[in-house]
């Protein structure tokens, strides 16, 4: 399915790319859909790919494709795989291991737990998950609070862009929006007043990529 705002940026992309034949840039994109920060446009783009209606096109700069269109109602409301959503049963629950803590600010000890997470089935796609508890501020311009539990898709690769899991130095855990730059590894807050952390590739192992998250509100 797709949210109103995934749908505002995919008919945008689609509208500069039949006019000029060039995708528009992120500063664009972030200012075409009003958003505070261009890590939200990261994250439709990233959201939009994983459901197959766009794709990076390798190796050129701005290269944005466009696969598909969703298909829409005479009210302009989004159909096609949110109306088959709402009908199917939104209370299935799994378990996944729930694994300690992980710092979104400065790297911590990621802590490992018996411990499991019931989580909405609809919150996870396929493929293996486990959970974190997040503690910083370091990534709250993308949504991400102290307290919340970030739901992660087990992985060892990731694209520019990803917010990821990322192991350093084999002990400590960090949640970040991932980067390669000039040979080394950046890893991205989002917060203007945290600061990137650089490290060589050796260094950095991708644990996962963050598929969702949960928050308690007290």
């Amino acid at each position: 399915m797709l949210t109103r705002k995934q749908h505002d940026l995919l008919t945008f992309i689609d509208k500069r790319l039949a006019a000029d034949g060039v995708s528009p840039s992120f500063e664009e994109m972030k200012d075409a859909l009003a958003l505070k920060s261009k890590s939200g446009v990261h994250r439709l783009i990233n959201a939009l790919e994983e459901r197959a209606f766009i794709r990076r096109l390798p190796n050129r700069a701005r290269a944005l494709e466009v696969l598909r269109m969703p298909e829409v109602r005479e009210n302009n409301v989004v159909q096609g795989d949110f109306a088959k959503a709402r009908r199917e049963p939104a209370n299935d629950v799994i378990e996944v291991p729930l694994h300690g803590r992980i710092a979104a600010g400065l790297p911590m000890e990621a802590l490992e737990s018996d411990r499991s997470l019931s989580v909405p089935a609809a919150l996870l796609g396929p493929g293996d998950h486990y959970a974190l508890e997040v503690s910083g501020d370091s990534m709250i311009d993308a949504g991400i609070f102290d307290g919340d539990y970030a739901l992660v898709k087990r992985c060892d690769t990731a694209r520019d862009g990803d917010i990821i899991v990322a192991l350093v130095d084999n002990s400590e855990a960090t949640l970040k929006y991932l980067q390669h730059e000039k040979g080394m590894i950046r890893l991205d807050p989002a917060n203007a007043t945290h600061r990137p952390q650089h490290y060589l590739p050796s260094r950095v192992k991708v644990q996962g990529k963050l598929a969702g998250l949960l928050r308690r509100y007290n």
